[in-house]
Parts: structure tokens; sequence; C-alpha cells
């Protein structure tokens, strides 16, 4: 079966897909159209309906599988599907999984690592407080997308993000040995955590209400003082300030998010590690979709630059 990824500019394109997507919205002219976003296991791609009805919007919602036929094209630097006909499949014929990104690594493979991982935590503290927010936050974990849009936008997404980090975390703490290996993977296990809170859903992911007025940053830090709490750890000691410190400072900058820069070689490199597996995601996100010796679209979460596929 034909996917997304495998036409190009100027192709007719007929393939099954899944509406990740789907806004009701008012045109210049005056026309409702429905602003679509298709998905596979290969990658997404936008499209309008034009001259939607109501109905037309209550038959093509989120979780819709359909035949999508239409021609690929370019739009301000970006793929879109130029729709001819859309048609809607029996749920009870397809595999829904089939259709929906997943990460690259199974569930259960990434769970085991992680388990793994905790070990490697030996501050107690630090250990407890980790363990203590996985179990509790467990299956949104290993199910939640790390974005809305931009990186790691697919079901998993967070876990492997972080997994990616920590793999990170040992190899510069190997190479570096005045860095605190302990405190550099606690804080990369816990930095997104809050956004199994700040997120909700997994195939159209919205933020929720708790996420657009607090933003994961606070949310986590709150987690880990309620933890502390629980646990009767002292939240007044060294450690555990360092540890909030980590999450509270990831984003680097105040402009982005962070109630405080970075003060600790651990949380500088933890910022860095963030921001080198975010961009290489994104990128090769979008050189995935790029024919060799041509430019990828333009990438939002990287300045609108393009990169060159070689």
């Amino acid at each position: 079966m034909p996917k997304i990824i495998d036409y190009k500019n100027g192709d007719q394109m007929s393939l099954e897909a899944i509406i990740k997507k789907s806004d009701y919205r008012l045109a210049k002219n005056g026309k409702n159209f429905l602003s679509l976003v298709f998905e596979d296991k290969s990658c997404q791609i936008p499209g309008k309906f034009w001259d939607a009805s109501e109905e037309d919007a209550k038959k093509y919602r989120v979780g819709t599988v359909v035949q999508l036929d239409g021609k690929r094209d370019i739009y301000q630097g970006k793929p879109q599907v130029i729709i001819n006909h859309l048609g809607t499949l029996d749920p009870d014929t397809v595999d829904m999984s089939q259709f929906i990104q997943t990460a690259p690594i199974k569930r259960q493979d990434m769970e085991n690592e992680f388990e793994d991982i905790f070990l490697e935590i030996t501050n107690g503290a630090w250990n407890r407080i980790v363990r203590y927010l996985f179990k509790k936050y467990h299956n949104q974990f290993f199910t939640s997308a790390a974005a809305k849009v931009n990186h790691h936008d697919f079901q998993g997404g967070l876990a492997y993000h972080t997994l990616s980090m920590v793999h990170l975390a040992e190899k510069i703490s190997d190479q570096y040995p005045q860095i605190d290996k302990a405190l550099l993977i606690a804080g990369a296990c816990l930095h997104d955590l809050g956004k199994t809170i700040e997120l909700s859903g997994t195939l159209d992911v919205e933020y929720t209400f708790e996420g657009n007025m607090l933003g994961h940053i606070t949310i986590i830090d709150e987690e880990i003082v309620k933890a502390a709490q629980e646990m009767k750890i002292d939240l007044d000691s060294e450690d555990m300030v360092m540890l909030r410190h980590m999450v509270l400072s990831h984003h680097g900058l105040l402009e982005y998010g962070s109630p405080e820069r970075p003060k600790l070689l651990e949380a500088e490199v933890l910022h860095d590690i963030d921001v080198l597996d975010a961009s290489i995601n994104m990128i090769s996100k979008a050189l995935d979709k790029t024919e060799e010796g041509k430019f990828s679209e333009r990438i939002f979460g990287m300045d609108n630059r393009s990169f060159y596929k070689h």
C-alpha cells in the first residue's frame, strides 16, 4: 500500500490515511472549508476540503480513516495535497494502528530500558523521586507525544525523546567525569514529565487547561515538591534544590519559559542535549519528506530555516 512519503511534488496521490486534525473554518469568500491533516505511518500532509458542510465536518472528524485521492503540491514552501476525492472507510475493516505514527522503539523495550536507567541514579533522594513520578504517570508517559507540533509529535514521543536524552547524558558524562552523572540523568528523566499533564490526546494533541495556564515546567516542579513531601524528603536540602533547578532551567532562557537560567554545569548540559535532540528530530523529519539534492520545507522550530538533503 502506498504511503504519503512515497509521493513527490506533482504526483497524483491515492492512498489510505487517518485524519489527524480537522478544523471547520470560514474562508474570506464567505464559504466554509475543512482544514485537514492526514497521517499514515510514514508522515503527515495537510489539505483543504473546500465548500464543506456541517455534515462534512462531522463525517471527516479526527480519527476517521479515509481514502484520499489528490495531487501533491507545494504551498508556501510546504507540501500539501490538493484533494480531488475523499471517502471514509469502515473502521471495522482497517487496523487503526497502521495509520498512527509511533515511536520507533516498542513501548515494552523502552519500559525495560528505563528500569535499568534508574539504577544509574545513585543519589537516594533523586532515585526515589524519579521512580515515584514515573510510577504515578506511567501510562501517560509512554503514550504521550512530546509536543503538539515540531519535535517528537507522535504517540510515545515523550518517552522516546526522554530516552534519547538519557543516552546522550550517559555518553557525555563518560566523556566529562566532572559532570554528576546521576544528577544529569535524573534531570533528563524528569525534564518533560509535566507534559503528561500539559498535553492531552494521542492523535489530535491539545493543550489542557493546566497546560495553557501553568506550562509543563511549573507542573513538574510542583510534582517534585509533592512527591518529596509525600516521602518525607527534605526540600531544603542542596540535593533537592539542585534537582528542582534542573527542570526549572532546562529551556535555557527566560523568554523560552524557564523561570531561571542554568546555574549548574549539569543544568547547562541538560538544556544543550534537549535542544540537540529536538533539533535532530525536526530536521530529520523534514528531510524524510525531501528529495535528494533539494532543500527541505522551512522548519518553524528551526527559525524557519530549510535544510539540504545531500
